[in-house]
């Protein structure tokens, strides 16, 4: 006869169909991980022999089997009734004794190892429960803080109806699982005082693309059960999986989260408690604990190594609760589960891209899941019991949601919430029912009116947008498999960091351009001098806006330097090991002057374009200190985060001697060209540059074509004038010659050579030119990308016909 009761220490992931896949998980690791410096808390868990047992007691199979037979399959109209009479017959049962005697065993083991001052995490877990194709997502209950013995039993009693929760009874039915075949193991455990600290979720994965080599961390105050329901916005830290056991510190990005709820244990109550719930309350996080970061940095970088050695025990991506004790500071994994979304996707052999075709009126945002475009009628629901308001097809649009919704979610062409992160339970059935999704927007269902027609974009990156009205999108789909690879290096352009996940799945060779324009536009928005000498800034408006945006910071300069590494970080990890070319600033002095602060520390100049921009800039009393803070970002990106491939180029170098000034500058600070590596490149878009390609070969390692200066500065024609428009054109024979020049002399140095730039996707013939004389790589914008791989094959094989 099969135990009623296993504990940890006996239980293996082996054990699955006798103690769920969630306890089975927990007694695998505490057996095999623990060993290895994983924590994990003891337990017990009650078997599929015990469950069977209370199951025959009173007849109770037998009138479940009744009540279910009721149900309406088609519609589930009848859900809701059905499924309160299964709950009302389990609980209306005597708990039989010979399982109480049992529980009373293991907690009686529980008290001899940790006193009589212990609490209990009481968990559900499914027979069914945790496999790949199924992950049963807070379809069960979980009851925290549970004290004593008679509250333990009530509280395993409560697990068993759990397993009949209108939501539970219908995964089932979706999913092909018979309900009496399913059986319910309850997991006690216990308690991490999370309620004095945090705890959160863990993937070894990026959950929105798949990116298998990051790890992505979330985390509130209190215990977690409000990150699992996504009743609070987390905290977030990206780590690069690659670089765990390598570099000196591996987060490649970090997001605050406003965490505005923290759930904590309630105030002790002697005797039993009427409802299990009654153990947990949750309530406001003081302000000044939702500007803080749930985790030390050392804490973060522990629990993705600790992610990566669970991934690899189970051979596969995870995904992972964990805990921090508030009493003795210590971290803990509570659950661990296959992660069942993007591992279980095959690598698709079509890549779509959606762009919108019109600008609407943005009514939110928030965090956006899916890169995916969809329009229909919002549904403003408030709680589950509106199901019926909502037609298939249509967007539904609430404060949050928990696993109560799930028999609705599968009707929702898109999932709008006001609360929840990119771990919460809306995010993970939003993907696993193929929804478009925008989490957290804080103000959906008062921005959004109900009945609305809307358009869900999440296509621009990892912020999703809500607009007002039916607008028109384009999709662009490439059948990847069937593509071939030319010889020729094709490499991105790239400024964007919430899109280097996406298109890393591209057949590219790397990033032959990354803008830091883009970045320091969109992550910083400060000018550089604004932050190196804040105490000099006159004008009050923008002193408060500068104080909003860095107050995380002790240092202003810090804010600088970290923001911008961290958003170069993710895209150098996302096409690790492959190149990721750097470009140094190159905004224009008007263009800096629109940046928080800029207007006091630019000067006004006739002619921007070829004023102090690029190199001249770069050693200039006006900018010296703000190339430093550059510097300082990358050498943190390639000597802290360990990502060497990045290399640094040097944008509108105008002499020889001016390119050796900033290798000289580099070194000051910290960027050695050769060492660790380290390659410098230059920008050839000045005649000057391709006219002297050897001598500034001597000075550089390599360099990129940019066409358009390069174009304007042969012809002497503003490439922003629609008047000159005739006479802009990169097939001017001179621009070309001096392309050629370029080519002829990099090759007798040796120097590699790129391009950077439009005409290659657009015109075959510009392909066939640059190919025909020996490229090196050519660089394109990602919705350009697939046409100038195109492009390059044919002037390859032209190439190849003609020799």
């Amino acid at each position: 006869m099969e135990p009623f009761i296993k504990y940890f220490r006996e239980i293996s992931y082996k054990d699955l169909g006798l103690v769920g896949g969630k306890n089975a998980s927990l007694g695998e690791m505490f057996n095999q991980l623990v060993p290895q410096g994983v924590n994990v808390p003891d337990g017990f868990a009650t078997t599929a022999a015990a469950y069977g047992h209370f199951l025959d007691h009173d007849r109770l199979r037998e009138r479940l089997q009744q009540a279910l037979a009721d149900l309406d399959t088609e519609r589930f109209s009848n859900l809701s009734g059905v499924g309160k009479k299964c709950r009302e017959l389990i609980l209306g049962s005597d708990f039989p004794e010979e399982i109480r005697q049992e529980i009373k065993k293991g907690y009686d083991y529980l008290l001899g190892k940790y006193g009589d001052a212990i609490s209990l995490a009481v968990r559900s877990s499914a027979t069914a429960e945790d496999l790949p194709t199924a992950s049963f997502a807070g379809q069960l209950e979980t009851y925290l803080n549970v004290s004593g013995l008679q509250n333990l039993y009530k509280a395993c009693h409560h697990s068993y109806a759990s397993l009949f929760t209108d939501r539970a009874i219908k995964y089932r039915v979706d999913n092909g699982f018979e309900h009496m075949q399913v059986a319910l193991s309850v997991g006690i455990q216990t308690m991490v005082r999370s309620d004095l600290a945090c705890s959160g979720v863990m993937f070894t994965l990026d959950p929105d693309t798949g990116f298998r080599n990051a790890v992505v961390i979330s985390g509130s105050w209190g215990l977690g059960e409000n990150v699992v329901q996504g009743a609070v916005n987390t905290d977030e830290f990206v780590v690069f999986k690659p670089m765990l056991e390598k570099a000196k510190q591996p987060i490649i990005s970090r997001q605050l989260g406003s965490k505005a709820k923290t759930m904590v244990y309630a105030e002790k109550q002697e005797g039993e408690l009427q409802n299990p719930t009654d153990a947990i309350i949750n309530q406001g996080t003081p302000a000044e604990k939702q500007e803080e970061y749930v985790l030390q940095d050392e804490e973060v970088v522990q629990l993705a190594k600790w992610g990566k050695r669970i991934e690899e025990h189970y051979k596969q991506p995870m995904d992972i609760e964990w805990a921090k004790d508030g009493v003795n500071g210590e971290l803990f994994i509570v659950q661990a589960r296959p992660e069942t979304v993007q591992s279980q996707r095959k690598q698709e052999a079509f890549f779509t891209e959606y762009t919108l075709k019109e600008q609407g009126k943005v009514l939110c945002s928030g965090i956006g899941l899916s890169n995916r475009i969809v329009s229909g009628t919002a549904r403003i629901l408030s709680s589950p019991d509106e199901i019926d308001k909502l037609q298939e097809g249509e967007v539904l649009v609430t404060r949050k949601t928990d696993p109560d919704w799930d028999p609705i979610l599968k009707k929702a062409i898109a999932i709008i919430t006001e609360q929840g992160g990119r771990t919460s339970h809306a995010a993970i059935v939003a993907r696993e029912v193929g929804a478009v999704a925008v989490l957290g927007t804080n103000n959906a269902t008062q921005a959004i009116q109900d009945g609305q027609e809307v358009t869900v974009s999440t296509a621009g990156g990892e912020t999703g947008y809500v607009y007002e009205g039916k607008l028109a999108w384009e999709e662009k789909q490439t059948d990847m498999s069937k593509l071939e690879k030319p010889r020729t290096k094709a490499m991105l352009i790239l400024g964007d960091p919430e899109q280097a996940f996406k298109y890393s799945f591209l057949p590219n060779d790397g990033v032959g351009l990354m803008r830091m324009e883009f970045i320091i536009n969109n992550a910083i928005q400060i000018h550089p001098m604004a932050l190196k000498h804040f105490d000099k800034v006159e004008d009050r408006q923008v002193r408060d806006k500068i104080e909003q945006l860095t107050h995380h910071y002790q240092s202003k300069e810090d804010f600088f330097v970290d923001r911008l590494a961290e958003a170069t970080a993710v895209i150098a990890a996302a096409f690790h090991p492959k190149d990721v070319i750097v470009r140094m600033s190159d905004f224009k002095s008007n263009e800096y002057a629109n940046l928080l602060g800029g207007r006091q520390f630019e000067p006004q100049e006739a002619n921007p374009m070829i004023g102090l921009r690029g190199a001249s800039r770069y050693y200039h009393p006006m900018y010296q200190e703000g190339f430093e803070l550059e510097c300082r970002a990358m050498k943190k990106v390639r000597e802290v985060m360990g990502l060497t491939n990045v290399k640094l180029m040097i944008p509108f170098c105008r002499t020889v001697d001016e390119g050796r000034k900033v290798i000289e500058l580099m070194q000051k600070y910290g960027l050695k060209r050769g060492e660790h590596g380290l390659e410098v490149y230059v920008m050839v878009e000045i005649p000057s540059n391709a006219i002297l390609a050897e001598e500034f070969a001597q000075v550089f390692d390599g360099f990129s074509i940019g066409s358009n200066d390069l174009t304007q500065l042969t012809l002497g024609a503003d490439r922003d004038s629609g008047l000159l428009s005739d006479i802009f054109s990169p097939f001017d024979a001179a621009v070309q010659q001096l392309i050629v020049m370029t080519l002829e002399k990099a090759q007798k140095t040796g120097t590699k050579v790129g391009l950077c730039g439009q005409a290659p996707s657009d015109y075959p013939e510009y392909a066939a030119f640059l190919v025909a004389h020996g490229i090196n790589s050519i660089s394109y914008n990602p919705d350009a990308f697939f046409k100038g791989m195109e492009n390059m094959l044919q002037a390859e094989q032209a190439k190849a016909t003609v020799k």
